[in-house]
């Protein structure tokens, strides 16, 4: 079991809001640490074993922040208010 930094670029996170409830999401995954996330750089990092990285990306998808370009057209608008839903949830908290 080889514990790793992974990074996934994503798409859609745009506040404090966001960024807290992807940690709060993130955090329902067992074997995860370290979760930082660059709102500039629209990056989530984790440390965990690399057989977890389909599974984070996964969750975070389903909040609305898929990994970079891995949606469009609808699936892209869809994944859009799924993020508004979750950035309103992590404001209020």
């Amino acid at each position: 079991m080889s514990v790793n930094q992974i990074q996934i670029h994503v798409e859609n996170i745009k506040c404090g809001g966001c960024e807290k409830s992807i940690v709060k999401g993130l955090n329902t995954i067992k074997g995860l640490s370290n979760i930082v996330i660059d709102r500039d750089q629209q990056l989530v990092s984790v440390t965990a074993e690399q057989s977890l990285r389909d599974a984070i990306a996964a969750k975070l998808k389903s909040m609305g922040y898929p990994e970079y370009g891995s949606v469009s057209g609808l699936d892209a608008g869809l994944a859009n208010a799924k993020s508004f839903v979750s950035c309103a949830i992590g404001r209020v908290s």
